[in-house]
């Protein structure tokens, strides 16, 4: 261990083999921006409080924003966000318009980092 208690390699060796085996599965940069750019929404308080409140249900601007206690201004402008991420999709009905979470994929990856947490708690 170093000073800062960190863990680190007492020797300098670079396993060339795993290295290019790695390299090759590794996603491309483009990817790898897109993900940068979910998680970063993810990580927004307020827009991950939206996230798990529709994994729950469908909800309208109005719902979110009473159950998260700000306006429904502040809450149409994450959820445009979320929209643009492709986190959220909407449907309308009459006058009404409801958000959900755009696929199974966004409602795994936040009950996978809830249940994660928990762990630790």
């Amino acid at each position: 261990m170093n000073k800062d208690n960190n863990i680190v390699c007492e020797v300098n060796f670079i396993d060339e083999k795993k290295v290019k085996a790695v390299k090759k599965r590794l996603a491309k940069d483009s990817l790898i921006t897109e993900l940068s750019g979910t998680f970063k929404n993810l990580s927004d308080f307020t827009r991950l409080k939206i996230l798990l409140a529709l994994a729950e249900d469908e909800l309208c601007v109005c719902d979110i924003a009473a159950l998260i206690g700000v306006s429904v201004s502040a809450i149409s402008h994450q959820l445009r966000l979320l929209k643009n991420a492709r986190l959220v999709k909407y449907r309308k009905d009459g006058k009404m318009v409801y958000y959900s979470l755009d696929d199974e994929h966004i409602k795994k990856i936040v009950n996978e980092a809830t249940k994660h947490c928990k762990e630790y708690m």
